[in-house]
C-alpha cells in the first residue's frame, strides 16, 4: 500500500511540475511579443501575400481567385476565423478576409489588429434549407417577411451591432403555441455577433432570428453547434432542418442546398496588423482568470471531459468485444482451417477499417449511415470509435493467441479438453497477459482520438478548449490546459495498467 501511495505521489508531482513549467512558458510568452510590420494597406496589396480565410466561407470563395496568380499569392484556410486571426497576430499570414461584424469583434479583443477602410466584397445572408423541404422553405420565408415588416429583425440586429449595443438575447414568446415540433438549427458558434457562446449558451443575431422564426411557426428551436463546413451537409442530409451562420447565397452552394429570403446585408473586410498599436502582454494570473474563471468557462472543459471519458470507456469496451470475437475467428481459422466465410468477412472488416482514417469513418457514420435519423451524438461517437478500435484490438488479441506455444494446445487436448475448453482455460488467459501492454496503448490512442468528435458537433474535451479560445481569442492557455488534462489521464491510465500487469504476473515468480 505504501509503494502504491508513493507511486501516485510521484505521478502527481510530475503532473504538477509539468503544469508549473508550462505556466512559466506561458508567462514568458505573455510578457513579450514580437512586433511584425503590416504590409497590406489596400485590396491591391493582397497580390503576392498570404491570405487567411475560414474554410467554406464566401471569403474563401472570393480569395480563391488569387491562387495560382503570377504574384504567388497563397490562401491559407482555417476551420475557424479565430484560428486565422491568431495566425495573423503571429505573422504566419499577412491578412485575413472575413465578415465585417466578426472582424470588429476580433479587433476589439486584439488591439494589435485593425480593419482596412476599403471593403473587399458585399453580400446578403440567408437561412439554408434542404432542397427536398419546400414546405419548410415557404414557411420560413413567410416568417422572415413578417418579421421584416414588423421590425423584429431590425430590432434584433440593432441589439447586437453598435458601440453601445446591449446584446440582450431575444426572449422567445412565453405564450406562443408550440405544437408543430422542433426546429433543428445547425450553426458554427465562432462568429460574433451572429452566433457565439455567452454564459454557456449559443447566442447572437442568427440565433435570435431563428428563435423569432420558431415563434412564428409554433416550433421549439434546438441549436446544434458544429464545424462551419459541416452545416450544409447536415441540412442537406436531414440531420438539421435549417442552417444559420452568416451564410451567403452562392451558385456553388445552390447546387446542394436551397436558401430562404435574405434577412440582412453584410460585407467582407480585410483584417491586418496595426503598426501603430501599443501592445502590452497580459500577466499570467489575468489570463488564467479570463480564460477559465470568468463566467465559469472551466465548465466547458469539465463537460467536454465527461463526454470524452464516456466515449473512450464505452468505445474501448465495444472494441474489446469486437476484437476478441474477430481474433477467435481468425486464430481458429489459422489453426484448424475452419470458419472460412467468417474469416473472409473479418478480413474485409479489418482491411476497410484499418485502411481509412478514423475521422472519415466518424463522418460517414453520422452523415450517411445515420443521415436521416436523429441519433444521440455520443452514441454515434461510441459506435464510430468502437468499430475502429475493434479492428486494431482484433490483431492485438490474435497476435497474443498465436504467440502461445502450440505444444500447450496439444498438451491440453491430450488431457481430454475440448477445443473450446483449451482456448478458454489455457490459451486465452496467457494471451491476455501477453497483449495487455499493447491493449493499454490502444486505449491510450483511442482516448486521444476522441478529440475529433467536434467534427460532428459533439462537445468533447478538445472542443471545450476551442469554445474558450473563440470567446477569449487566447489560444495558449486553453490549448495547454487541454493538453495537460490529456497528459494526466494518460499518466493515470499507464500507472493502473502497470499495476495490473504486476498483479497478473505475480503467479510467475
Amino acid at each position: 500500500m505504501k509503494t502504491q501511495n508513493n507511486k501516485f505521489s510521484r505521478l502527481f508531482a510530475f503532473a504538477l511540475l509539468t503544469v508549473l513549467c508550462l505556466s512559466a512558458l506561458t508567462l514568458t510568452a505573455c510578457g513579450s511579443k514580437k512586433v511584425i510590420e503590416n504590409t497590406v494597406f489596400s485590396v491591391d496589396d493582397l497580390e503576392g501575400r498570404s491570405i487567411g480565410v475560414q474554410l467554406g466561407t464566401t471569403g474563401d470563395t472570393y480569395c480563391s481567385d488569387y491562387e495560382g496568380d503570377k504574384a504567388g499569392t497563397k490562401v491559407e484556410r482555417y476551420n475557424k476565423g479565430a484560428d486565422a486571426i491568431q495566425a495573423l497576430k503571429q505573422g504566419k499570414i499577412d491578412a485575413v478576409v472575413i465578415d465585417e461584424q466578426p472582424a470588429k469583434a476580433f479587433v476589439n479583443a486584439n488591439a494589435e489588429l485593425m480593419i482596412l477602410d476599403e471593403e473587399f466584397a458585399n453580400e446578403d445572408y440567408a437561412i439554408c434549407i434542404s432542397k427536398s423541404n419546400t414546405a419548410l422553405k415557404n414557411s420560413v420565408n413567410e416568417a422572415i417577411e413578417y418579421l421584416k415588416a414588423n421590425g423584429t429583425i431590425d430590432k434584433i440586429i440593432n441589439n447586437y451591432i453598435g458601440e453601445n449595443a446591449p446584446k440582450t438575447p431575444y426572449a422567445p414568446a412565453s405564450d406562443a403555441v408550440r405544437n408543430n415540433g422542433v426546429l433543428n438549427m445547425a450553426t458554427n458558434a465562432y462568429f460574433e455577433p451572429y452566433e457565439y457562446y455567452s454564459n454557456g449558451s449559443v447566442v447572437g443575431i442568427d440565433v435570435d432570428i431563428a428563435n423569432a422564426v420558431a415563434d412564428y411557426l409554433g416550433m421549439t428551436l434546438n441549436i446544434e453547434d458544429m464545424e462551419f463546413d459541416s452545416i450544409i451537409s447536415a441540412v442537406a442530409s436531414g440531420k438539421s432542418d435549417i442552417g444559420a451562420a452568416g451564410l451567403t447565397v452562392t451558385e456553388e452552394r445552390l447546387k446542394n442546398i436551397d436558401f430562404s429570403t435574405t434577412y440582412t446585408n453584410a460585407k467582407q473586410v480585410i483584417v491586418v496588423r496595426n503598426n501603430d498599436a501599443d501592445v502590452s502582454g497580459q500577466d499570467f494570473v489575468s489570463k488564467f482568470k479570463t480564460d477559465f474563471l470568468n463566467d465559469g468557462r472551466y465548465n466547458y472543459l469539465l463537460k467536454g471531459l465527461l463526454n470524452t471519458l464516456i466515449i473512450a470507456a464505452c468505445a474501448a469496451l465495444m472494441g474489446i468485444v469486437i476484437g476478441f470475437l474477430i481474433a477467435v475467428v481468425r486464430s481458429s481459422h489459422d489453426k484448424t482451417g475452419n470458419m472460412k466465410i467468417l474469416n473472409f468477412l473479418c478480413s474485409i472488416y479489418l482491411t476497410v477499417i484499418r485502411g481509412t482514417p478514423t475521422m472519415v469513418q466518424l463522418l460517414i457514420i453520422y452523415y450517411i449511415i445515420f443521415g436521416s435519423l436523429s441519433v444521440n451524438k455520443v452514441l454515434v461517437a461510441i459506435l464510430a470509435f468502437g468499430i475502429n478500435s475493434g479492428a486494431y484490438v482484433a490483431e492485438i488479441f490474435r497476435s497474443g493467441i498465436m504467440s502461445i506455444d502450440n505444444g500447450q494446445f496439444e498438451a491440453a487436448r491430450s488431457l481430454g479438453l475440448t477445443y473450446r475448453q483449451t482456448m478458454i482455460c489455457v490459451i486465452l488467459p496467457q494471451a491476455f497477459k501477453n497483449v495487455l501492454p499493447a491493449l493499454a496503448n490502444e486505449f491510450i490512442v483511442l482516448l486521444k482520438e476522441t478529440s475529433i468528435s467536434g467534427y460532428i458537433g459533439l462537445n468533447d474535451l478538445t472542443r471545450g478548449g476551442d469554445i474558450i479560445r473563440s470567446i477569449t481569442y487566447d489560444p495558449f492557455l486553453p490549448l495547454i490546459g487541454v493538453a495537460i488534462i490529456y497528459l494526466v489521464l494518460v499518466m493515470i491510465l499507464s500507472s493502473l495498467v502497470k499495476k495490473l500487469e504486476r498483479r497478473l504476473r505475480s503467479n510467475e515468480r
